[in-house]
């Protein structure tokens, strides 16, 4: 009697980039860059639910156009990170490329301060984006996560103006005072250029 020949299993298709991801399979974040230009750029954050498998949620979907102005900057200061930890360096694909978690927060917090700013404010998010400490970052992450974190339904909304506030319409770092932390006083100029910004309602 002849046995049946062994089901080959699928190989899994390989991501395009990856950005100091050790295991694909843990929490990360995804950035999904179409082949076609005009198509937009989408980032989903992959964290662990509590029964511990993955849920994934789409945090912003980006103009083409927003996006490669960005890119190279971001690339440069991510690799300047996982240069100085020791591990590989990343480059954009087309396709899926996988995130460290504490960087595609940080990623994800500069993609909604352009995400409805005008275009000329781009070079100042990023080199206000870049006067922040990670951890200034991650902070900036959370809050407006918890708040307003969803792609489509937190889009122009409580933390996320706050956040185009704080990076398009403040001078870049080498044009003001340094301060002991800056976050709040990004907050406090958001709050006063549109009064009401963090009512609970809104959030």
């Amino acid at each position: 009697m002849t046995r049946p020949a062994p089901r080959r299993q699928a190989v899994p298709k390989p991501l395009a980039g990856n950005f100091g991801v050790m295991d694909p399979r843990s929490p990360q974040f995804q950035v999904d860059i179409p082949r076609k230009r005009g198509d937009d750029v989408e980032i989903s954050d992959l964290r662990p639910n509590e029964d511990g498998t993955l849920v994934q949620e789409l945090r912003v979907r980006l103009r083409r156009v927003v996006w490669d102005s960005l890119a190279e900057g971001v690339q440069n200061q991510l690799n300047l990170r996982l240069r100085t930890e020791g591990h590989p360096l990343g480059s954009w694909k087309s396709g899926l490329n996988i995130v460290r978690r504490d960087l595609g927060k940080e990623l994800t917090l500069l993609c909604w301060a352009v995400e409805e700013a005008d275009p000329g404010t781009i070079p100042l998010a990023l080199s206000n984006w870049l006067g922040l400490e990670p951890e200034e970052r991650w902070w900036l992450y959370t809050q407006t996560a918890a708040a307003t974190g969803d792609a489509l339904s937190g889009r122009g909304r409580g933390w996320r103006v706050a956040v185009r506030y704080a990076l398009t319409d403040n001078p870049a770092p080498g044009e003001r005072p340094r301060q002991t932390r800056r976050t709040p006083a990004f907050y406090q100029q958001a709050a006063q250029q549109s009064p009401g910004l963090f009512d609970t309602e809104q959030d």
